[in-house]
């Protein structure tokens, strides 16, 4: 290439590269990753932008959610970036205007319906709940229908979206998309299902017996499996419901610059690939899947609206309660 031709492209890679180098200041994330993944999530950020010093406070969604409202109402909000569980807890975040919009995210990669499609929120993982199964099961369950089957009356086990936001997303996701609704519910009642907790409880008592099928985030029963668990994971043949741990930036952020760059990293395919490292489903459709996963085209994910899911929210967790008397 002559010089000639070259100087054009310089003028264009010169200032992109020196934006990137003369990032600094600090940034603070909030986020509901375990430690190890919030951890190297940092550290890989880090490894483009080595001038941005990153901090993270870790802890479940509703305990994040707590500290931020503290922290509202003092007027003094510590988190420039947020990386939480669901989309729904976005949507409530976005309804306060407590989120700043990223107009310039670059989401041409990604299927219609995977971010906020006014990009205030951008989904970074699909975390699907399906069926998980003890080996020692005479009866192997291949669709959400199969749990009201005689065969495993007494025997399943659930999160409750009563504690769960995941079980709470997978509730509404299930009576949007499965005929009948709420009747779904009712016929897992009527066959003693046992709601309540979260979804270690469920694997806990899936793996060791107690019960032979559960209700559960896929990745827990895959690496367990791959630890030599007597468990198997089922993606249902009706479809999936997903949570898709946005990340988002706070409007209130001291360093914009920043937070813009650490989500442009998670929608990358560089940040999406380190998705799969960590053993998750990377919402960007051209990365691959973990080992125990099935082709990406054999997992169907119900449709899901956030922003009704959250009008809906009170509804949906009293009709749960007063069919499991919760």
């Amino acid at each position: 290439m002559s010089m000639k031709r070259l100087l054009p492209l310089l003028a264009i890679l010169v200032p992109a590269f020196a934006q990137a180098q003369n990032l600094s200041g600090n940034l603070v994330l909030y986020t509901s990753q375990p430690n190890t993944d919030a951890q190297q999530t940092i550290d890989a950020f880090k490894a483009k932008h080595p001038g941005v010093n990153v901090t993270f406070v870790r802890d479940g969604t509703p305990k994040i959610l707590a500290k931020l409202s503290a922290e509202f109402e003092a007027g003094q909000p510590q988190a420039d970036v947020l990386l939480i569980a669901d989309s729904v807890t976005m949507e409530g975040l976005k309804k306060e205007d407590r989120l700043l919009v990223h107009e310039k995210a670059d989401t041409s990669a990604y299927p219609t319906g995977t971010h906020d499609p006014q990009k205030f929120w951008f989904a970074t993982k699909l975390i699907t709940t399906g069926i998980a199964y003890n080996t020692k099961a005479s009866f192997k369950p291949a669709s959400w229908a199969d749990l009201t089957r005689p065969e495993v009356k007494g025997q399943l086990v659930m999160p409750s979206p009563l504690t769960s936001g995941a079980a709470l997303i997978h509730a509404a996701t299930l009576t949007g998309n499965i005929e009948g609704g709420w009747d779904y519910y009712e016929a897992l009642k009527d066959n003693e299902a046992a709601a309540g907790g979260g979804n270690g409880d469920v694997l806990k008592q899936v793996a060791g017996g107690q019960k032979l099928y559960g209700v559960i985030v896929d990745y827990m029963p895959i690496r367990e499996k791959a630890k030599g668990a007597p468990i198997e994971f089922v993606f249902p043949k009706e479809g999936v419901s997903a949570v898709s741990e946005p990340v988002a930036i706070l409007k209130s952020t001291k360093n914009p610059e920043a937070a813009r760059a650490f989500v442009d990293f998670l929608l990358s395919k560089e940040g999406q690939e380190l998705a799969l490292k960590q053993g998750y489903i990377a919402a960007h459709p051209a990365v691959a899947l973990p080992a125990g996963y099935p082709p990406r085209e054999q997992i169907k994910v119900m449709g899901f609206d956030a922003a009704r899911a959250l009008a809906d929210e009170t509804k949906n967790k009293a009709a749960f309660a007063d069919i499991f008397g919760q």
